[in-house]
């Protein structure tokens, strides 16, 4: 099924960058052309199912729904009257930024279309919730949400709200981000050798994954834990130790995914140690424990210098945070190994 997503704009590559790897964690495909549509995007998944999913998993976004077919406002009259015969709720909105070309009785028709057939209006917790855009000519086109994209949830794990705080924790909707670009889902095994407040492993564990997170201070560890309690969930193992020198206790190929916020700046500790130095140590370190094919999701300060990885850079995307500083969402991808004897 066809899938259209409204995106965030406060950072739209980013936020289409999250979309297509999540479609792609999934099982399906971006339909995003060279000349895409602004502040939306346009994914193919296996059904409705994983679509759903796709509305649960992502953060930069306002919205998944999916387009009636037939746009003929005849069609559209009679199948809402027969989807109303169910005895289900519905309800009926425009989309926002249409406002100068909606016709002001189309509502109020669809509505009493909707209940004519045994249905009934329901704003607040409706059963399908349609949006309708205008198109030329007095048309319209009806999309049906899929599922909500519920930003209030991550309001709920910001820092404020935590246990443990520090100031330079990766708020959730980025920290969910970083995550899904780093293709972590249910079953995956993920470390984050710089875990801090457990930001990052936070969000993967709520995707299912089991996770392992190591940092060189102790009063981080039992922050994080703390901050994992208080969300009702359980990492696999958080320990405390050198981010470089723990590595050497896991085969390699030992994660899925390696996701990581490395610290920088005055306000994280590197224990006198320069921050290219510290993150070149560990990342080079931490590679090889990753499968091939897996992904490595940091977020670094742009311009920082980056150690030669033997994975494959396949994006580089900056978010401004405030004026003196922009930091680069950047994914590596470990490369598949060919078989013996080619």
């Amino acid at each position: 099924m066809i899938v259209t997503v409204w995106l965030s704009g406060e950072n739209e590559p980013l936020a289409r960058a999250e979309l297509n790897a999540v479609a792609q964690r999934l099982g399906g495909r971006s339909l995003d052309p060279v000349g895409h549509t602004a502040g939306r995007g346009r994914v193919e998944l296996p059904d409705r199912g994983a679509a759903s999913e796709l509305a649960g998993r992502l953060a930069l976004a306002h919205r998944c729904a999916e387009r009636w077919p037939d746009s003929k406002p005849e069609t559209i009259e009679a199948d809402l009257r027969r989807l109303g015969a169910s005895g289900a709720s519905a309800a009926f909105q425009w989309i926002s930024g249409s406002a100068g070309a909606r016709p002001p009785e189309t509502l109020r028709r669809l509505g009493d279309l909707f209940r004519s057939g045994g249905g009934r209006i329901a704003l607040e917790h409706p059963n399908v919730r349609f949006w309708l855009e205008p198109e030329p000519g007095g048309q319209y086109a009806l999309y049906e949400e899929i599922g909500p994209v519920d930003r209030r949830k991550f309001s709920n794990r910001r820092t404020p709200r935590l246990p443990f705080q520090r100031p330079v924790t990766l708020e959730p909707r980025l920290a969910r981000a970083l995550v899904n670009l780093g293709h972590v889902g249910a079953g995956d095994r993920v470390v984050d050798p710089f875990v801090g407040t457990g930001s990052l492993l936070l969000e993967a564990a709520l995707l299912g994954a089991d996770t392992v997170g190591i940092d060189a201070s102790a009063a981080m560890i039992r922050g994080a834990l703390d901050n994992f309690a208080h969300l009702g969930q359980t990492p696999g193992m958080l320990r405390q130790a050198d981010a470089a020198e723990a590595a050497a206790e896991f085969p390699a190929a030992s994660f899925d995914a390696l996701v990581t916020d490395p610290p920088y700046g005055r306000a994280s500790g590197t224990r006198g140690e320069r921050p290219d130095r510290l993150w070149s140590r560990a990342l080079q370190a931490w590679t090889e424990k990753v499968r091939p094919g897996g992904r490595l999701a940091l977020v670094i300060p742009k311009g920082a210098p980056v150690p030669t990885l033997e994975a494959r850079l396949e994006l580089a995307i900056p978010q401004r945070v405030h004026r003196s500083l922009t930091r680069e969402f950047r994914v590596y991808v470990r490369e598949v190994l060919p078989p013996r004897g080619q």
